[in-house]
């Protein structure tokens, strides 16, 4: 059962991004012990934040909870520079991932979400790669983390809250990711299990985007067991 309106059509996606961020990584010569030294490009990046210093290190997998439960851009262009070295290089990977998954209305400009011009995801084509990425146990593990703790190879400890406040407030939820840029608006993929029912909601441009998600995952329930 699917309810839909403008699934096809291609807006900016915000944080949403990350998900395919993490699937490239995954992905690749995938090593969470590695240790990823913070650039400044990394440290200097605006939105939200885990408050990463230049020349600081820390191990790659704390840099992917970051990126996945506090949707941490400093996180993720580190990531993305450590895996490729630059991230136009890092892009080029997720837009070839992109088009292998068969992900035909999404195009990426940046790693991260930014708003860009070219940088464009549809419902469809975020449900698609949201249900392949929760096939990867660490972001369908970290998709349900409500706090992470990083500590950076000197020692400062860094605790982080998720941005998804559906988290043991609706009952069965279990991710997924949000988003939000001044051009996207709020962004939200939910995912929620309840009695064997797994519900998927896509959000792109939503107002009160958590009351809708929540009301929406309600509905599909009732709708379900009516059935």
């Amino acid at each position: 059962m699917t309810w839909a309106r403008a699934a096809d059509l291609p807006l900016p996606p915000a944080s949403l991004t990350k998900l395919m961020t993490a699937v490239v990584l995954l992905e690749s010569d995938w090593d969470p012990q590695a240790l990823v030294t913070v650039s400044a490009l990394a440290a200097g990046a605006g939105g939200t934040r885990a408050g990463l210093r230049e020349r600081e290190q820390l191990k790659a997998g704390d840099l992917l909870a970051a990126l996945l439960v506090r949707s941490a851009n400093d996180a993720c262009l580190a990531l993305a520079e450590h895996h490729s070295s630059s991230v136009a290089r890092f892009v080029e990977r997720m837009n070839a991932r992109a088009a292998e998954l068969g992900l035909a209305h999404t195009h990426y400009a940046n790693p991260c979400g930014l708003d860009a011009p070219e940088h464009r995801s549809s419902a469809n084509d975020l449900l698609r790669l949201s249900r392949y990425a929760v096939q990867f146990p660490s972001i369908a593990a970290l998709a349900t983390a409500r706090e992470v703790t990083l500590q950076t190879r000197a020692g400062r400890r860094l605790t982080l809250t998720t941005t998804n406040p559906l988290l043991g407030r609706l009952d069965g939820a279990i991710g997924l990711k949000s988003g939000f840029t001044s051009q996207a608006g709020q962004c939200a993929v939910v995912r929620a299990q309840r009695e064997g029912i797994e519900v998927w909601v896509v959000l792109l441009d939503a107002r009160d985007r958590w009351w809708t998600a929540a009301a929406l995952v309600e509905d599909a329930y009732h709708a379900a067991l009516r059935r």
